[in-house]
């Protein structure tokens, strides 16, 4: 059972924000069925809130699970186990989490809530393990999780786990979230899903990042909404993409005040829609938990 005594307070809490893939090619697939990607991760200043507190008794307690996934399955919970058997620590903990990063949007809420678990339980269990560590152990629970960890914007090769740091100005953003929840499993393994060829040169990135998301035609097909959502934006402005696999889309806009009047003009004529205005951020709110 819970402990009683566990609040979710200002001092137990802790940022898990989202990301958005300004860019994503899909390159060729590994022999065990991940596909190999070139994308361009973003941070951004969307976050849940999760509260962590260290227990003596080994016990991991998730104390608000989400209705559609057992507790065993949550990332947050697979991440605090997989810490214990990487570090043999005999620590437990309680998690509470506080969610804003809409499930199956593309914005990688899941992940980065994983990521986070890990780099708070490092530091609350003592384990000591440095950031390279964490991000192998990352990357067995999935494939964005090695990006939070890393903490700032990155060139991505490999399934995602390959990370380069990115230097580019961090831009402001309008997302929308068209309120309708995608399979990254699905959009993967749709058989219309192609490879592209020349890959991305990085120092070409710093200037100019191509407005491409390999996923997004697919997940039009599958789902008008996202094709609907991205008019909406295009309105806007040409910079409209879809974010992973879906099903959140963005705009990039030049300053706060405007992604703010977007966001509040779009929310007023859809309020179907959930709509965020954002910012890029430099690096994890929690980089200073890790050398």
């Amino acid at each position: 059972m819970p402990t009683i005594n566990f609040t979710p307070t200002a001092n137990n809490a802790y940022l898990s924000p989202a990301k958005l893939n300004l860019m994503l090619k899909v390159v060729g697939k590994r022999a065990d069925g991940y596909h190999l990607l070139e994308t361009v991760f973003c941070l951004i200043d969307l976050c849940d809130t999760l509260y962590l507190q260290a227990r003596d008794d080994g016990k991991i307690v998730l104390h608000n699970p989400q209705v559609s996934i057992p507790p065993e399955n949550d990332l947050t919970v697979r991440a605090a186990l997989a810490l214990q058997r990487f570090s043999g620590c005999t620590k437990g903990v309680d998690i509470y989490i506080d969610k804003k990063i809409p499930m199956g949007g593309g914005l990688g809420g899941g992940s980065s809530n994983a990521a986070t678990v890990l780099m708070v339980l490092n530091h609350l269990w003592a384990c000591g393990l440095n950031r390279q560590t964490l991000i192998e152990i990352g990357t067995q629970l999935g494939a964005d999780v090695p990006f939070f960890i890393f903490g700032q914007t990155a060139f991505a090769t490999g399934i995602g786990e390959k990370l380069t740091p990115l230097p580019i100005d961090l831009p402001h953003f309008v997302i929308i979230h068209p309120n309708i929840s995608v399979s990254t499993q699905e959009i993967f393994s749709h058989f219309a899903l192609t490879s592209s060829n020349n890959p991305i040169k990085i120092d070409r990135l710093t200037e100019s990042i191509p407005l491409i998301n390999d996923l997004q035609n697919i997940a039009v097909m599958r789902y008008p909404e996202i094709a609907h959502a991205l008019a909406v934006l295009q309105q806007y402005g040409d910079k409209a993409l879809m974010t992973g696999s879906g099903s959140c889309v963005f705009l990039q806009v030049e300053n706060g005040e405007k992604a703010q009047h977007i966001a509040a003009e779009i929310q007023t004529a859809h309020p179907e829609y959930s709509v965020w205005a954002a910012k890029g951020l430099p690096q994890h709110p929690l980089a200073n938990l890790l050398a």
